[in-house]
Parts: structure tokens; sequence; C-alpha cells
């Protein structure tokens, strides 16, 4: 018999194991990734049913985005957060926004619904693009996260980026159009009118893709067809 969380809690207190074994005795049981069909869906959470067990997971409105209809097949690489008393799961549609995940959630203050809260709101490129180019406002832009954690997060990643080569790979429109006054306010438009922020980003991109000069109304109207 398997032994409960209570029990594994009242072993560990027993034999002073530190939080650091503790991790790595849980780390090598933990989810990196699930596969299987697409039970249940909501911009925040997915149920992923694996061979008949579900497995409930928290998600961004990017992977949320990337889904397909109910009963079709993903696959989702997975964060799984072991706290004392509670385990969670935390889904990507890439790897890429899994790692700027583990990334956000590294910064002192910054917990995991906090980082999903960012993911939700920036593409990882465009949040990282931010990180690297020190655009406070555009972070401190996101819902929940003020001046100071904006500044804390540009300052603890911004080098790690760097470290690590993640730098701008050549001037993709993404990147030039960032603090765009038109692209701006387009896409609050569009998302005041409904639009969910992934699809509204992506109409707005491709409409100023095709033309950089249009404004702020032809580009709604472009959205709208």
């Amino acid at each position: 018999m398997k032994p409960t969380t209570s029990q594994k809690s009242w072993v560990f207190r027993i034999f002073n194991v530190s939080n650091a074994l503790k991790n790595k005795l849980f780390r090598a049981r933990m989810i990196a990734y699930l596969d299987g069909l697409l039970a249940f869906k909501e911009p925040t959470n997915v149920i992923i049913d694996v061979h008949g067990v579900g497995y409930s997971v928290n998600i961004s409105l990017q992977t949320y985005a990337t889904l397909p209809g109910g009963g079709d097949r993903i696959k989702l690489f997975i964060h799984h957060l072991f706290r004392e008393d509670s385990q969670s799961l935390y889904g990507f549609a890439s790897a890429d926004e899994k790692s700027l995940f583990l990334d956000l959630i590294g910064v002192s203050g910054v917990g995991p619904n906090t980082a999903l809260g960012m993911l939700s709101a920036m593409q990882p490129a465009d949040l990282r693009l931010a990180i690297l180019g020190e655009n406070v406002r555009a972070v401190q832009a996101i819902k929940g996260i003020g001046a100071k954690t904006a500044q804390r997060i540009i300052l603890e990643l911004r080098d790690k980026m760097k470290r690590a080569g993640v730098v701008p790979d050549g001037p993709t429109y993404r990147q030039q159009s960032a603090a765009n006054p038109v692209r701006e306010e387009s896409l609050a438009a569009l998302v005041a009118l409904g639009f969910p922020k992934p699809t509204a980003e992506k109409s707005v991109d491709d409409a100023l893709k095709a033309d950089p000069n249009l404004t702020v109304e032809e580009v709604i109207r472009r959205a709208l067809r």
C-alpha cells in the first residue's frame, strides 16, 4: 500500500530529511509531459484523459488558443509542482513557453499563477523582448504586476537570458511593433469587443505586417472581416 502525503511528511520529519533531498526524491517521479485525449477545456484549465485517468492541468491563454476540439489527442509539456500538502500540474503547448514559465517562477515574488497570467497576457517572444530591452512599462502593463515586481523580473532574468543566448534573432515584425501605438490601440479595441487576446494579437499583427501604415480603424476593420 502506497503511503499517503501525510505519512510521507511524517517520515520526513522523523528522519529530518532536508527540503533539498525531498525535492530530489519527488523530482524522480515528476510528470514531464502528458499525451492523451482532451476531455475538457476552458481558458485556464484542461483535463487530459491518459489511459482512463483524467489529469487536471492549469494552462495559459496562449496554450488554450492552440487546443483542438474536445476528444482530440493533445500533448502538453508539464511542470509538476509539489507543495507540502498538494500537487499541481501546469501545461504548455511548447517547450519554449514552459522554459519561460520556469524562469519566471524562479524570480522572487512570482508564483505559478502570476507567471501563467504573464504568459496569458504576452507571447513568450514578446515577453522575452521586453525583459531583454528592459521595458518596465510593458511588463508592468500586465495585470497583477507592479512596478517593483516588473523591475525585479527584468533585473533577475535579463542577464540570465543573455548568458543563455536568448537574444532577438533578427528584427521580426513583432519586435519592431511592440511599442507601436496603432498596434496597442487596435489590440485594446479588439479585446474590448470580446476577442481573446491571442486571437486579437494575431489579427492585428497580420494586418500590420501586410501594411505597416494602416490606421487603428483600418486595422480593426480588417480584423473584423
